[in-house]
């Protein structure tokens, strides 16, 4: 379940919580109960809201070269039966055919132990 972060003004509190990506907590007294915490001397009923702390992850996909040099195929769909082969090495040939068995990568030169 994700993570998420609300604040509470009236007492000055960010309190980290899980819960399912459907809810939504508005409440001080709602966040207490979740994460197991007695409101304290803040008002079960002062509002809360969900803060952003930290900048969401992105990732970038690794381009073909770099799936080829660590030993991946990978194919790409160009028509009817056929797919390009865009991490071809050597004598591979760089369009693979249905029914056409030598076109096939060298899987064997690949997979090592």
């Amino acid at each position: 379940m994700p993570k998420y972060d609300y604040a509470c003004d009236a007492n000055r509190t960010v309190i980290e919580v899980v819960h399912d990506v459907g809810v939504t907590l508005r409440t001080w007294g709602e966040v207490c109960y979740v994460v197991g915490l007695e409101p304290g001397n803040t008002d079960p009923g002062a509002p809360v809201r969900r803060v952003l702390t930290g900048a969401p992850a992105f990732t970038v996909p690794p381009s073909d070269r770099d799936l080829r040099d660590a030993g991946f195929t990978k194919l790409v769909k160009r028509d009817d039966g056929v797919y390009e082969n865009v991490t071809a090495t050597g004598d591979e040939d760089r369009f693979m055919r249905r029914g056409q068995r030598g076109t096939r990568p060298h899987l064997h030169k690949k997979v090592r132990d």
